[in-house]
């Protein structure tokens, strides 16, 4: 219910693209550009101190106007490096350095530098420590929470944040789906909490920004889609996530089918702090489209190195093409089949689809110059 309330009070845009793993999608939108600038293309892979942060650049754009704060999953600094949030220039961290908790009940803190272990349920511990980093602030703030859950481990949690019923601690080969709602349940109830806790003079001043960071796991992934086509995977069900904006400054509503990048969110941050620039690296700021009907993309892009396979994707919307680096390349037809259940066969292209492959593969010359 309170995602939904974000929802409908603001817009949903509809072709949201992250990357199919968290930690190039979070890569994306701290630095405002596609990974294959900065290296970062899959889970675990490492952001360089030399990358400027969005948190550093609104700071040094706005002459320090705005606090800034992380709150939760980081995973941008690999499996052993020393290297913090605290680093990048944001002014407070605390959560999972390194992306992932072996128990929601029982995980080691990161914060500002040391670790702590906690045994508090780790949805409510990073909505209680945002709550009170937001009440501790006296000037602007740009917060950036980001959930564990619905990640796995799979796991039970507490009654009354979801509607799932008694379910027993999950065991190996269990059916992973309803213990994957009631964390989003968990998390809903959360986020609930956290917007309620904001003093309404600020609420009034506030976008709120949310997104999931990659697709769907597959071993809950649910019909339409396919367990070899969500996270993980350069389709749809890997990389169309949601994203709901709302609050000051967002005067539409309903739905916005403009082709979005997660790289995207690093201008349109930026720019809501009040820095001018509205295009940076990859990065297209759409913060116009809060409150206009205009057109900002024609194409997007989204890509992935899983240390198998290496390949990226691009698409004006009606087609979608997927190049390996080996060469081979897929295209589909998201109109006609927006599931891509069926390729379209390269030799035998309509007119219309021939001219759109060339186009799309002159795009990505483009890009990836």
């Amino acid at each position: 219910p309170h995602l939904d309330s974000v929802r409908n009070a603001g817009l949903s845009f509809t072709n949201f693209w992250s990357n199919p793993t968290c930690t190039p999608t979070r890569s994306s939108i701290i630095t405002g550009k596609y990974g294959y600038r900065t290296g970062i293309k899959w889970a675990s892979d490492e952001l360089s101190q030399s990358e400027t942060t969005l948190q550093q650049y609104i700071s040094d754009q706005t002459a320090t106007d705005y606090a800034s704060a992380v709150i939760g999953n980081w995973h941008l600094s690999g499996n052993t490096s020393p290297i913090n949030p605290d680093d990048f220039g944001i002014d407070h961290y605390a959560g999972l350095i390194r992306g992932t908790a072996d128990d929601y009940y029982n995980w080691l803190l990161s914060e500002d530098g040391s670790t702590s272990n906690q045994t508090e349920y780790a949805t409510t511990y990073f909505t209680d420590r945002s709550i009170d980093w937001i009440q501790d602030q006296s000037k602007p703030w740009f917060l950036w929470l980001a959930y564990n859950a619905p990640h796995t481990p799979f796991h039970v949690p507490p009654s009354n944040m979801h509607s799932q019923g008694s379910l027993p601690d999950y065991q190996q080969g269990m059916d992973g789906t309803p213990y994957f709602l009631a964390a989003i349940e968990a998390m809903d109830y959360q986020i609930g909490r956290l917007i309620d806790n904001i003093p309404q003079s600020e609420k009034d001043n506030t976008v709120i920004i949310f997104i999931g960071d990659n697709g769907t796991p597959g071993s809950v992934v649910q019909s339409p889609y396919t367990q070899g086509k969500a996270k993980g995977s350069l389709f749809q069900g890997g990389i169309n996530v949601p994203m709901f904006v709302s609050g000051c400054g967002v005067s539409k509503n309903g739905s916005d089918d403009n082709l979005i990048t997660s790289s995207d969110l690093f201008s349109t941050i930026a720019q809501i702090a009040g820095v001018s620039n509205s295009e940076i690296h990859d990065s297209k700021s759409f913060q116009s489209l809060l409150s206009e009907n205009k057109i900002i993309r024609e194409f997007q892009y989204s890509e992935m190195n899983d240390g198998t396979t290496d390949a990226w994707t691009i698409s004006n919307s009606g087609y979608k093409l997927i190049v390996e680096s080996g060469g081979s390349q897929t295209l589909y037809d998201l109109r006609e089949d927006p599931y891509e259940t069926t390729p379209l066969v390269i030799t035998q292209l309509t007119p219309e689809a021939e001219t759109a492959k060339a186009e799309l593969e002159a795009e990505l010359a483009v890009i990836r110059n």
